[in-house]
């Protein structure tokens, strides 16, 4: 099931000559409850592109959300990026479940 999505964060950066993953400015990571390590989706808006990477935390406030390594070639700064993890939800939890979804404005500060 889908646990949180940041929906279209702009893509800050690109660092090609990273190990990899995808550097997340830490307020957004509180407001959608991912850590550092999870394994996100990342759908480009402009491009189409998918990617299955991991996160690494950003300082807090600074807006970033930069993709690294190989991820770096299916972006540029300027995207319009949706961010999504999943998680497992036991069959009796289904309708219950309400995933967190994270708005932001075109600078990555949280919006209503």
């Amino acid at each position: 099931m889908l646990k949180s999505k940041i929906h279209r964060a702009t893509l800050t950066g690109t660092e090609l000559d990273y190990e990899g993953s995808i550097a997340i400015d830490r307020t957004l990571l509180d407001a959608a409850g991912m850590i550092p390590g999870e394994q996100v989706h990342v759908l480009n808006v402009n491009n189409g592109s998918r990617l299955v990477t991991y996160i690494i935390e950003a300082e807090a406030g600074s807006g970033t959300v930069l993709l690294n390594g190989p991820a770096a070639r299916l972006g540029t700064p300027g995207d319009p990026v949706v961010i999504i993890t999943y998680c497992a939800v036991d069959d009796g939890q289904v309708a219950a479940h309400r995933p967190v979804v994270v708005k932001v404005d075109a600078r990555n500060r949280l919006r209503d």
